[in-house]
């Protein structure tokens, strides 16, 4: 008895595996094939209420996972591209997306598995097109989700005849809350809804479940959906832990209204489902109820999910509004939120490739403001040194060292993923150019460290020297505007003029620098300092113009 039932579970758990693979194989598919047009759907998101959900429901349409599109959710809101507003309407749209993806599995054309299997694999492997090599992929993820599906429901029939299974079909009104937690917990584990629904499915038609349980459980999958944008925006903004509490507080709302008013959802689903369900409402025993509904069932339950998230869906749509403005004060800004960390990267983004490219360069824009707010702080020592202003050139500069750190790391992560050739050249020069503002940074601090030693040994500078040195910061402060432009994707003039004449002026510098220390106006150690800090200011406006420089090169 053991061996077969072992037998039983075996064939349970490699059919769930098929499932899971495919459902992942038909999601990279779908993403191949839209991934820039879901990038450019997303750059034209505006504030409108309908729009959104809209949007949520193409997210999770392509992922093939709602749970998995919220969690992108938490990556666009940390990068900035998507408010408060706009991301509580993505969110709730999510739901519509993965109804579909469920809708589409209770259609149960097991038949047509194989022969997708068959040609998804020759096109995917020989297919010398990328397009049909693409669609082969998808093709593919399509056959082997039919395929689990249907192992996975043949190894459950025989656990129906269970007597531990039978008595828990007495139990009714008290499974239905335990269902509801088997559907949060088993998506919350297998990190999607869709996945969730194919085990009910499976279950309920094989009788495992009874026909109250598995609608039970079909509900369960919304709370479970909402848990995982919740872990996702841990260290996350703000606004995203904003959007993700609001979510999960509505979907707890949603559940528990459907649990309470139960008898009018279940005649809802009845009355857009095929069957009769005559037998539940007089009484039925469970185990008839299922056998009758058997060819239904996965309709049954698909439905259920598709009234639930549109009645969800219609009823707190027109909330949103309320509760961004509402916000503030559900969450309030916590001084954390200024620690030194990246503000738009998220690695839970990195599948999708032309998003994550998209964070890359909003962090690296970021770099660069922070790269010239420094300097702007450390020019303006030249006039008078302030400690505080130092110390925030140095906070700066520890900044500028995690995000060359975090940047470098996504970056190479990001390169292993799938892009467009013209999309993949740009994470070659993103790097170099990551290095480079970093060690603008670097030499910023070194002119503050010469000045701060400058102080401490009391030496001293003519004021003929002094007055060198600012012109010189001041002739390298514009190149260092003009790549904080150039960085975040501005026109950027000709800079031919400008850096001959930053070349002039060092060689003057330099000279006049030689007659004060021939003169004897200027000791040697004030000497040497006064040349390193000619040198850095140099380093400056090379590196500065390196990185216009290969920014123009990815927008010629």
């Amino acid at each position: 008895m053991f061996p077969t039932s072992w037998s039983y579970i075996v064939e349970a758990l490699g059919g769930l595996a098929l499932f899971i693979l495919g459902m992942r194989t038909m999601s990279e598919g779908l993403q191949k094939v839209t991934g820039e047009r879901l990038r450019r759907l997303l750059e034209r998101t505006t504030g409108n209420r309908l729009a959104a959900p809209l949007i949520g429901s193409c997210l999770a349409s392509i992922l093939q996972s709602g749970s998995a599109a919220s969690v992108l959710v938490v990556g666009f809101v940390n990068a900035g591209l998507l408010s408060l507003y706009q991301a509580l309407g993505v969110l709730l749209g999510t739901g519509i997306g993965t109804t579909l993806a469920i809708q589409f599995i209770a259609f149960r054309v097991t038949t047509l598995a194989l022969p997708a299997i068959t040609i998804g694999v020759f096109l995917n492997f020989f297919s010398r097109r990328r397009k049909l090599a693409e669609a082969g992929g998808m093709l593919l993820g399509i056959g082997l989700v039919f395929f689990g599906l249907s192992i996975l429901e043949g190894a459950c029939l025989p656990l129906s005849e269970s007597a531990i299974i039978a008595g828990l079909h007495q139990g009714l009104p008290s499974l239905r809350l335990v269902a509801v937690l088997l559907g949060a917990l088993l998506t919350f584990l297998v990190q999607s809804g869709s996945a969730t629904l194919g085990i009910a499915i499976a279950l309920a038609s094989a009788g495992v479940l009874s026909y109250d349980a598995a609608i039970a459980m079909v509900i369960g999958e919304v709370a479970g959906a909402a848990l995982i944008p919740l872990i996702a925006s841990i260290g996350g903004s703000q606004t995203a832990k904003r959007a993700v509490v609001i979510y999960l507080g509505i979907s707890l709302v949603a559940i528990s209204l459907a649990l309470i008013f139960f008898p009018l959802f279940l005649k809802a689903v009845a009355l857009v489902s095929p069957g009769d369900l005559s037998l539940l409402h007089r009484g039925a025993p469970p185990e008839a109820v299922v056998q009758a509904l058997r060819p239904h069932i996965a309709r049954h339950l698909a439905n259920a999910h598709t009234v639930f998230t549109v009645a969800s869906l219609f009823i707190f749509l027109p909330t949103i509004g309320f509760f961004a403005r509402s916000a503030e004060a559900l969450l309030p800004t916590r001084r954390s939120e200024s620690e030194p960390r990246p503000r738009f990267i998220d690695v839970r983004v990195i599948k999708t490739p032309t998003i994550a490219l998209v964070q890359a360069w909003n962090e690296l824009a970021r770099m660069g403001e922070i790269a010239a707010a420094m300097y702007t702080e450390l020019v303006s020592q030249f006039d008078g040194f302030n400690p505080k202003v130092a110390a925030a050139v140095r906070d700066k500069e520890v900044v500028l060292d995690v995000l060359h750190r975090d940047m470098s790391q996504f970056l190479v992560a990001l390169s292993r993923e799938t892009l467009s050739l013209e999309r993949a050249v740009e994470i070659p020069t993103m790097l170099e150019l990551v290095n480079e503002i970093e060690q603008v940074g670097d030499q910023a601090e070194a002119i503050l460290n010469y000045l701060m030693r400058k102080k401490e040994e009391r030496l001293r500078f003519s004021a003929s020297a002094m007055e060198e040195l600012k012109r010189v910061a001041t002739k390298v402060g514009e190149v260092v505007t003009l790549c904080e432009a150039a960085v975040k994707g501005d026109e950027v003039p000709d800079l031919t003029a400008l850096k001959l004449e930053i070349a002039s002026l060092e060689s003057e510098l330099q000279a006049s620098h030689l007659r004060r220390l021939k003169s004897g106006k200027c000791n040697i150690v004030a000497g040497l300092l006064f040349s390193d800090i000619i040198v850095s200011f140099s380093k400056i406006s090379q590196l500065c113009f390196s990185i216009i420089a290969q920014r123009k090169g990815l927008n010629p």
